[in-house]
């Protein structure tokens, strides 16, 4: 088993694929002790990876959705159409 410690994610969907596959290993309870502990705490680390990385998506969202008046306006999303489709 590669060092959890040594590998870091490339990107979002990679750590999220990952903790996906992490999730499925816990829950079928096959691994001894040592082994899930190991595999949860790689887990931990990917968890908050994939937490910072949505944390500062949406700080960037909100910059971008700032007025100019410097506060956040709310706009709903509108989602496009595809003429001939409803």
């Amino acid at each position: 088993m590669p060092d959890p410690e040594s590998e870091s994610p490339q990107n979002f969907e990679q750590a999220l694929d990952r903790l996906e596959e992490i999730v499925r290993m816990l829950e079928q309870g096959e691994m001894p002790l040592d082994e899930a502990l190991e595999v949860f705490e790689e887990g931990v680390r990917l968890s908050r990876f994939c937490h910072g990385k949505l944390r500062r998506a949406e700080q960037r969202v909100e910059i971008l959705l700032r007025n100019e008046d410097g506060e956040i306006e709310p706009r709903p999303f509108e989602a496009e159409t595809v003429s001939g489709e409803d």
